[in-house]
């Protein structure tokens, strides 16, 4: 559709991994070939199922791949189709096919619901709670993320906005929630504002958390101080595994 080339920017160019990070192939349901991403301690807590933005592929994250990591969380990185290596064309339908995909490729691996707590960043936070409206999941954090598209097309494109539709509508899918929730925003966010954060944690059932990130933006958010800590906290958290 036209508009979904308003909604997602994909990059085709994906560097090889960096050392510690491996490369796994998933077939959606729909016969889609995507590429993704995986890293590992020896021994985590938790895996996350991570759900990126709307803009650029896994590699443009790879140092927070790596930081989680490091700080004892698995995490799955996947391109969704059309980005990266993957292969097809993005749409809404298309993207929770994905993120399905991916889930089922680690419960297919061994990893129970019960250690899988699905992660988006700004679109990829509504397509994390889409997900676990659908899958069992430990828990659902989400960082920069919105209450539905049509919110932040409003900010941007004022009564353009109309256009979104109901797409993305993390708002109507709360009700069908039924795990612990974290939503992370940079308090100075100029692509997601920050009162959409704030909006949704406030609709959101508990258990739910909220970190501020001080001073962050859309792009740099990951950088504000304690963020990182906050996600790793709540995957242990969510997981038992404290």
């Amino acid at each position: 559709m036209p508009l979904d080339r308003l909604i997602f920017f994909p990059d085709p160019n994906v560097p090889a991994p960096p050392p510690g990070v491996a490369e796994r192939w998933i077939v959606t349901q729909d016969g889609i070939r995507l590429h993704a991403w995986y890293a590992t301690p020896a021994d985590p807590v938790a895996t996350l199922v991570w759900s990126h933005g709307n803009g650029g592929n896994i590699a443009g994250r790879v140092e927070v791949l790596l930081a989680l990591a490091a700080a004892g969380v698995a995490v799955l990185a996947y391109d969704y189709r059309g980005y990266g290596r993957s292969a097809g064309r993005p749409s809404e339908p298309g993207v929770y096919l994905d993120a399905l995909a991916a889930y089922d490729s680690e419960r297919s691996r061994g990893v129970p619901a019960e250690r899988l707590v699905a992660f988006g960043e700004s679109l990829g936070g509504a397509v994390s709670i889409w997900l676990a409206t659908q899958r069992p999941c430990a828990g659902v954090a989400v960082v920069s993320s919105f209450t539905r598209l049509a919110d932040v097309a409003r900010v941007h494109y004022g009564p353009l906005a109309a256009m979104a539709g109901g797409r993305f509508d993390s708002l109507a899918r709360l009700g069908d929630l039924h795990a612990p929730l974290l939503v992370a925003h940079g308090d100075r966010d100029e692509i997601v504002p920050y009162a959409l954060g704030e909006r949704l944690f406030a609709a959101a059932p508990e258990p739910k958390r909220f970190f501020r990130a001080v001073g962050a933006h859309h792009n740099d958010v990951f950088a504000a101080p304690g963020l990182i800590e906050a996600i790793v906290a709540f995957a242990r958290a969510v997981t038992g595994a404290v």
